[in-house]
């Protein structure tokens, strides 16, 4: 049965989009271009995506993460049910020394009933490939531990999909083996190692029920600092059994082959391990071509499992590899019991390619290329810095929505000095600028206006049109910078002149504001201000003395009214009509 696109249990990888920023490097790593650009962010796309986990390793924001599943394996935990844990081999580089004899009592303080090491599993997937592989040493067998391998041939490369080993990997034939030993409906397995890919691997329809969950070894520190379990406080103890043969050399280049008795020669061409993409796409290229070996084993990550996506420390692989044949070494084994194929390791794989990808015409993508200006041989760099290994791979991604124009940074970096040159020439201020020798390199039309030249005058001294002084000052080293208001009374201007020196290219900037209006404009004003106050104070002048005037007025004519009402009031208080003193001047005469 073979997995079919989108038919696994739930993407695998994702992204933070508040910590994606447009570096490109998922793209550039990813080995199938299963990221989509959007508005600048990187978006995987689950039908295209292996699981291998190269962004999630790559993204130095760790914008890339895996799914998280370390809450599904804590449910798994309920009353009478037995949980078992299958522990990759390379677990010997990341718990290195007496962690690793204290490891399984850590586990087994967590609830799990059953501790073992999935090599136990592996030894009979090595004896079952070996038996299929001398059953047919005429054609081409590719083995099929790596999960991402496995979904890469099927989508990728689906010519291949029949030299895929019918086995199945060493997490499923230990799963199977655990359900075994532990018989019962209430088992339940959950797989710990450092591989993204294991986790779409246990989706698989055809291994439904196998494997219950898969955590990496980060996931397991994660749940043992939770629980406050130290592993160096853990009494040392031994895994519930011990592998047989080589198979803890698993997570390693030529692992398996050492596993299954093959030749492990380096220089023997039938037999050939092929580690990372590009070599496994170089080994699959040789098979199809009718000269490749009769037995591949492709390990995704370089160096194998000990360099997987999700191992939790920065570690050399090789300073890994070191470890995990050390502990081989000293880690007695069993002694290899029946050699028969097991049948129940048997599955089958069959291409599953992904949705064929929208056609794209030869005038398309020379439109496209022209668009960003690539239209020329010459022009097209395939600097690689987009993510994409060629302009035309570029370019057809644009097309089919994968990528963004704006991802070429050549092509951006050009627009940027375009729009900077482009600022430079329509300002409306005066730019020049000068070579150490104070002479003209350069100059933008605004300059040339105010000062009334042309190109003629490039490498002339700039003592040509103006007072040299200020820029001498400034060639002389002090100061760096310079900012005054100087009158060019021979062009009529006023200028604020801004000028600082470039020592890096040993050139003179000069910036040049025409103020000539603005202080043309200030003394009007000024004026205009000084008349309103003059006029104001004549007023205000003149009001002073109406005022005065005025009161002097209302003064007399309240004397002469006081003068009039005391006359008034004397003759008023005549008594009978009969006479009385009256003033001077007035007769008074009887009825």
């Amino acid at each position: 049965m073979s997995l079919g696109p989108g038919t696994a249990g739930g993407q695998v990888v994702f992204t933070n989009k508040a910590r994606c920023r447009d570096c490109y490097r998922c793209v550039r790593y990813c080995p199938v271009k299963a990221i989509r650009m959007h508005e600048g962010q990187a978006n995987v796309v689950a039908e295209r995506c292996i699981s291998c986990g190269t962004c999630v390793r790559e993204c130095p924001q760790g914008a890339k993460s895996h799914r998280a599943d370390l809450d599904r394996a804590r449910q798994l935990f309920s009353p009478g049910v037995r949980v078992a844990a299958s522990i990759a081999p390379s677990f010997a580089a990341v718990y290195r020394t007496v962690l690793r004899q204290r490891l399984p009592s850590a586990l087994r303080q967590l609830g799990f009933a059953y501790v073992g090491e999935t090599v136990v599993g592996a030894w009979h997937v090595a004896l079952q490939s070996a038996a299929i592989a001398a059953a047919n040493p005429q054609r081409p067998h590719i083995l099929t531990a790596c999960p991402a391998v496995v979904r890469f041939v099927e989508r990728y490369r689906p010519e291949e999909a029949p030299n895929l080993m019918p086995v199945v990997s060493p997490m499923i034939a230990h799963a199977k083996h655990i359900r075994a030993r532990l018989a019962g409906d209430q088992v339940r397995v959950v797989f710990i190692g450092p591989c993204v890919a294991k986790k779409a691997e246990a989706d698989r329809p055809e291994f439904a029920g196998l494997v219950d969950c898969v955590l990496t070894f980060q996931e397991l520190d994660d749940w043992l600092a939770a629980e406050k379990i130290d592993l160096a406080a853990c009494e040392e103890s031994e895994f519930d059994e011990k592998p047989t043969g080589a198979a803890r050399l698993y997570a390693l280049e030529g692992g398996s082959v050492r596993t299954a008795g093959w030749s492990a020669d380096m220089l023997d061409g039938r037999v050939v391990t092929a580690s990372g993409y590009e070599e496994l796409c170089m080994a699959l290229d040789a098979i199809a071509a009718g000269d490749g070996p009769r037995v591949l084993e492709p390990l995704f990550c370089p160096q194998g499992c000990v360099n997987g996506p999700a191992m939790p420390i920065a570690r050399n692989a090789f300073h890994c590899r070191a470890d995990v044949l050390e502990y081989d070494a000293c880690r007695p084994t069993s002694e290899p019991g029946d050699r028969r194929r097991d049948p129940g390791l048997a599955t089958s794989f069959e291409a599953a390619p992904r949705d064929a990808a929208p056609a794209v015409s030869e005038e398309e993508i020379r439109q496209e290329l022209q668009r960003t200006g690539k239209a020329r041989p010459e022009d097209q760099l395939n600097c690689g810095a987009c993510g994409y290994a060629t302009c035309r791979d570029k370019a057809v991604a644009v097309i089919r929505g994968m990528a963004e124009a704006e991802m070429c940074l050549p092509r951006m970096k050009r627009l940027a000095e375009q729009r900077i040159d482009r600022i430079i020439e329509t300002s409306p201020n005066g730019i020049v600028i000068l070579d150490d020798h104070l002479h003209i390199l350069n100059m933008n039309p605004a300059f040339q206006k105010f000062f009334m030249c042309s190109e003629a005058v490039f490498g002339q001294p700039i003592s040509y049109l103006m007072d040299p002084q200020p820029f001498e000052r400034l060639a002389c080293g002090q100061p760096a910078k310079a900012e005054m208001t100087v009158e060019h009374k021979k062009y009529g201007l006023l200028c604020y002149q801004i000028l600082y020196a470039l020592p890096e290219e040993n050139q003179y900037v000069g910036i040049f504001v025409n103020i000539t209006h603005n202080h043309d404009s200030q003394k009007k004003l000024d004026h205009v201000r000084s008349e309103t106050v003059r006029q104001a104070r004549e007023l205000l002048d003149h009001q002073i003395r109406m005022a005065e005037q005025l009161a002097q007025f209302l003064g007399e004519s309240t004397a002469r009214g006081e003068d009039l009402v005391e006359k008034l009031m004397l003759i008023a208080g005549a008594d009978g009509g009969g006479p009385r003193d009256v003033p001077n001047g007035f007769t008074v005469q009887a009825k």
